[in-house]
């Protein structure tokens, strides 16, 4: 497999029908003049359809900045966005809105579950609020991933914290969105909880063909993606192919190293 599909200089994929999301020079600054701080630096990357990925870096490498980015949660100062073949760069809200809405998942630290709501209830809201059916065959392999089978009529506060996260899961895949974006999906859970969730997510890219980019500063939970791209400093510095935990972490404490040094 290639470390990167070749960016074409028009719009659109170019044809290149294995790539999910693309960005393209993007830079993100805050303030101006002598105060303003880059996020992020001139940053190109592709995310591969049907492949999980996983985001690293120091605290304020612009991980997040970078998925919000390509998410279109926010905008960027310079630089083009694709998801799919639309760029989002220049959309009206309107549109943006739209295509978050048919074509991204997201998954938080924090559940975003309703309080008054079940489990099943929780995980086709948005597709309630859309308007839209749930394809009833791909639910039920979407709840059988995830292993809510038993679950489903309980409200959030019967779950546990690791069994609430799987609902948000659930919610993000039961819409068949091009691409689910994590950030620290298991920031809130316990070691045991966060491996069964990321064993969820793990089984949503091998079972069901999810793309899945996930922002995470643990190098376990970064051994379930198949990709790892590095930030440092809002700049992409280094990628990893089929991560083990101690690789990531030799390379994480490369760039603590670094930054003593620097």
């Amino acid at each position: 497999m290639t470390t990167a599909v070749e960016v074409p200089t028009t719009g659109g994929s170019g044809g290149h029908s294995a790539v999910a999301a693309r960005a393209e020079g993007v830079v993100k600054a805050y303030g101006s003049g002598e105060t303003q701080v880059l996020a992020l630096d001139n940053v190109s990357v592709d995310v591969e359809k049907g492949v999980f990925t996983a985001i690293m870096g120091p605290s304020g490498s612009g991980k997040s900045t970078l998925m919000h980015c390509l998410a279109g949660l926010d905008t960027v100062s310079s630089g083009r966005i694709w998801v799919g073949d639309t760029e989002i760069t220049g959309l009206k809200d309107k549109k943006l809105t739209q295509l978050r809405r048919d074509h991204i998942g997201f998954i938080f630290q924090a559940f975003n579950l309703l309080p008054t709501l079940s489990a099943i209830e929780n995980i086709t809201l948005p597709m309630d609020i859309a308007g839209r059916k749930a394809d009833k065959e791909w639910l039920e392999r979407v709840v059988a991933t995830v292993g809510l089978g038993e679950r489903l009529k309980h409200r959030p506060n019967e779950l546990s914290g690791g069994q609430q996260q799987r609902v948000a899961v659930a919610r993000a895949l039961a819409a068949r969105p091009d691409i689910i974006f994590g950030d620290e999906p298991t920031g809130n859970l316990d070691s045991r909880a966060g491996a069964e969730v990321l064993g969820f997510l793990r089984r949503s890219v091998d079972d069901l063909g999810q793309t899945i980019v996930m922002v995470t500063h643990d190098p376990v939970a970064a051994a379930y993606a198949d990709r790892i791209v590095f930030l440092a400093d809002g700049r992409l510095v280094d990628e990893m192919r089929e991560p083990t935990a101690d690789r990531v972490l030799d390379r994480m404490r490369g760039f603590d190293a670094q930054g003593r040094t620097s």
